[in-house]
């Protein structure tokens, strides 16, 4: 379904440059002219940063709020609405819950100001014929468009939404544009020279001499009509959230899945955030897809994929492999970066700062950056060859065996329950993940503390990098929700955990003087029983299930999701998914199924949740 979008802008601001051609081609209704758009997307955070980008480009703005704060008067009088072709009147009402606006025809507006007629989901009919409308600008998240396509619809921007303003100025005294001036200044790019005419929106401009455009896919006519023969796309693959599909830890397209692996990691390294994320979207519903692709027209059909995707996959089945991450091998630099960033405690930026301080090895690190590397970095560091051996489900087992034995040795009744990459059904593990839980309250209240302490007196925890209580300092609730823009405070602090370095400590000494034993990487995590089932489920997805649960969650559901329970989005009251009329569950796995099934969703083993 081609997707009618209103007419955008595409502010280059934070956009790689040999990326910004490959984002505009995606773009339907991509207009180089600002004053033009209806929608201006930016890869920006905050409003003051898109008044800044505005200013750049010769536009005075006055704020205005949004659909819902006109409504309440609290801004003076309400926005005038665009004229909709084929309308007499220009009334409407806005549905807070929705987030969209409604015409009096009862069409729906999707947050653009253009309406989306009732049955046509994703859409977009009316034209924008008054003079008022072009006098508003509308700032939005790029994730908005990257969203859209995976959903295949046009989504209310209201959650998107970084700055809108109305033009009190455009301080520009030169012609309209026109396609004379695009061929002059497309000359003198050509000529390495830069445009001065038309000062930023020339970043736009370019010539294939200078920027590698992106490949288009080439189908064969006898390819076109084999479409028809193509194998049906499930009905779970429309879905917009991944979190509704089975996704199997072994797909059929598990060989070029993997390929787009190594190039995910390569945007991380690049802190290409939304190119994170559009890759994350892609291999989720290609590990969804239950058949084994047979030509590249069979990708560029599926939701969330796109003739990027489809060409990669030409790529990969014509040579064994793809070009950027051949090239990538063959980049001294990204080979650096690629080895300070599996450093534990590493992330991507502080990888390119070492880079940037003329460090190429560990040793350089140890050499010359010691001492300004944090205490959790140095760990790392010096356990590295170790911390990079993948764990045996044996092992896993055995560690989360000692974890437990521990816990009701200091207080019998805990239950655990092994999650992450090894529920999933992973041979080997990176680290190892436990959640332990009492059907008593007071007893998990800063246990974390006793837990560990007992481990490391016998000696099977090395090294404590953090340790955190803020889930009993909180008493033990869900992490409270601050409202529809802001942060709602998940992460590491959402239930109390300790991540630590682990080494069985028992050997044979005769054999050896040292212990032979690896150290590895294990994650204590510690929940009330109330919300156990929540700690499980937010344990044990992949990536992009857990960040699709979440967005289902908040869209579908008007709820906020997390680890350490949900929250009503309306009141931000605790939302409780996990009890019935004898109270809470018996156990926490019974927990887990409970909060998919109050949660609407279909219930999904472990082993169907390896989106990537």
């Amino acid at each position: 379904m081609l997707l009618q979008f209103p007419i955008i802008y595409l502010l280059p601001t934070h956009i790689d440059p040999d990326e910004l051609p490959e984002w505009e081609s995606k773009i339907p209704t991509l207009t180089y002219d600002i004053n033009e758009a209806d929608v201006i997307l930016g890869k920006i955070a905050n409003r003051e940063r898109a008044k800044f980008e505005l200013r750049r480009r010769k536009i005075l703005t006055e704020d205005v709020p949004s659909a819902s704060d006109s409504s309440s008067g609290s801004y003076g009088p309400p926005l005038k609405r665009r004229k909709l072709s084929g309308s007499s009147s220009p009334e409407s009402t806005y549905s807070s819950k929705q987030g969209v606006v409604h015409d009096r025809d009862g069409s729906p507006d999707d947050g653009t100001g253009v309406r989306v007629p009732v049955g046509q989901k994703g859409q977009m009919v009316g034209s924008i014929d008054t003079e008022d409308d072009k006098s508003i600008i509308k700032v939005v998240k790029l994730a908005w468009f990257i969203d859209c396509l995976a959903q295949e619809s046009i989504l209310p921007i209201d959650d998107y939404l970084i700055y809108r303003g109305r033009k009190t100025q455009n301080v520009t005294n030169e012609p309209p544009l026109n396609p004379n001036d695009v061929l002059q200044r497309a000359m003198h790019e050509g000529g390495n020279e830069r445009p001065t005419s038309r000062g930023e929106s020339a970043q736009h401009l370019r010539t294939l001499g200078n920027v590698k455009r992106p490949a288009l896919i080439q189908e064969s006519t006898s390819e076109h009509e084999d479409r028809s023969q193509m194998p049906p796309i499930p009905d779970y693959l429309h879905t917009p959230y991944s979190c509704q599909r089975p996704t199997p830890f072994t797909p059929p397209n598990k060989s070029f899945i993997e390929e787009l692996y190594k190039v995910r990691t390569l945007r991380q390294l690049k802190n290409d955030e939304i190119g994170v994320r559009a890759y994350s979207t892609s291999i989720a519903s290609l590990s969804a897809y239950p058949y084994l692709i047979s030509k590249p027209s069979e990708i560029a059909r599926l939701p969330g994929c796109s003739d990027k995707i489809a060409e990669l996959y030409r790529q990969w089945k014509a040579n064994g492999c793809l070009e950027e991450v051949e090239a990538a091998k063959a980049d001294p630099k990204m080979s650096v970066l690629q080895d300070f960033y599996n450093i534990w405690g590493v992330a991507a930026t502080t990888s390119q700062e070492f880079y940037k301080k003329g460090w190429r090895d560990r040793d350089h690190i140890v050499e010359y950056g010691w001492d300004s590397l944090t205490r959790v970095q140095q760990i790392g560091l010096k356990y590295y060859d170790e911390l990079q051996e993948k764990i045996p489900r044996s092992e896993v087992e055995g560690i989360g065996r000692t974890i437990l034995g521990h816990t009701n040795k200091l207080c019998k009744g805990f239950q655990m329950v092994i999650v992450g990459g090894y529920r999933r059904g992973k041979t080997e593990s990176g680290d190892v993940d436990v959640i332990l839980s009492h059907p008593e309250e007071s007893v998990t209240s800063n246990f974390i503390v006793e837990i560990v302490n007992s481990l490391e007196k016998e000696k099977y925890i090395t090294h404590t990098l953090t340790m955190s209580t803020k889930n009993s300092e909180r008493g033990q609730t869900p992490v409270s929700w601050k409202g529809q823009n802001r942060k709602a405070g998940a992460g590491f602090d959402t239930l109390d955990k300790a991540l630590v370095v682990w080494q069985n400590p028992h050997w044979d000494k005769k054999a050896s003087s040292k212990n032979p034993n690896p150290h590895r990487r294990v994650d204590i995590i510690i929940s009330p029983w109330v919300t156990a089932g929540c700690a499980v489920i937010g344990w044990t997805g992949a990536t992009t299930f857990e960040r699709d649960l979440r967005r289902y969650c908040r869209h579908v559901k008007g709820l906020k999701f997390d680890s350490s329970g949900v929250r009503s989005r309306t009141d931000g009251s605790w939302v409780d998914l996990e009890s019935d009329a004898n109270g809470p569950a018996p156990d926490m796995l019974t927990a887990e199924r409970r909060v998919f099934e109050r949660l609407s969703l279909e219930w999904r083993p472990p082993e169907e949740r390896c989106t990537g």
